[in-house]
């Protein structure tokens, strides 16, 4: 039995969870920081910096997210692709893959940081920096798109596309003038595997520190 810690409102713990669920093998979820003190000191001795998520398969513990894809890639038979087959394509998965997360889930984060460290004074530079920061992801992104083809369905690249998308157009709403990107969100937040996350981690809403829209 595989076993997930992390979090239904954690983008992280989304692109962990979104090829669990395209693989549909049962696993068990445990939900950390839900008071559950055993599963908190797990994640804290798993990882370096007590982070999440981490999956344990049998005697193996992973930590990453990304770490966690390319182990479900490596151990389960095609594992839907998750990883391509040809190595110029996955490098170029592997490209992406840490665009979202160093570039576009790391300026969201500096906004997100703001408010949790000045709820009624945000640092305006951070707030300028994040925003910014997303704008210029954002242009990167939409000409990327323009001249390439991101895969369809559950994958390295959609996992680490959906969550880093879906937060970041609640800090800066994607451009009308950035179609392409503002149409794989849409693409992307349809997936089946992605709309459970989304519904689960609705309840939580509330934990957005700059405050989540009334969309989605």
């Amino acid at each position: 039995m595989l076993a997930l810690y992390g979090h239904p409102f954690s983008s992280y713990t989304w692109k962990a969870l979104i090829p669990l669920y395209a693989l549909g093998e049962a696993f068990d979820f445990r939900h950390v920081y839900s008071g559950n003190a055993d599963h908190d000191a797990f994640v804290a001795a798993a990882h370096p910096l007590g982070k999440f998520p981490v999956l344990v398969d049998g005697d193996t513990t992973v930590i990453e997210a990304t770490g966690i894809i390319e182990h479900l890639a490596a151990t389960r038979a095609d594992a839907l692709r998750l990883i391509p087959a040809d190595p110029h394509e996955a490098a170029t998965a592997r490209m992406l893959d840490r665009v979202f997360d160093l570039s576009v889930q790391a300026a969201m984060q500096r906004v997100v940081n703001a408010h949790i460290a000045n709820p009624q004074a945000p640092e305006p530079a951070e707030l300028a920096g994040g925003r910014e920061g997303l704008r210029r992801c954002y242009r990167w992104l939409e000409d990327w798109l323009g001249a390439h083809a991101i895969p369809r369905g559950v994958n390295l690249v959609s996992c680490a596309a959906a969550p880093a998308l879906f937060y970041a157009d609640w800090i800066e709403r994607i451009p009308e003038d950035a179609p392409l990107l503002r149409r794989l969100r849409a693409d992307l937040l349809i997936l089946p595997e992605v709309a459970h996350c989304v519904e689960d981690a609705r309840p939580f809403r509330s934990y957005f520190p700059p405050g989540a829209p009334d969309r989605d």
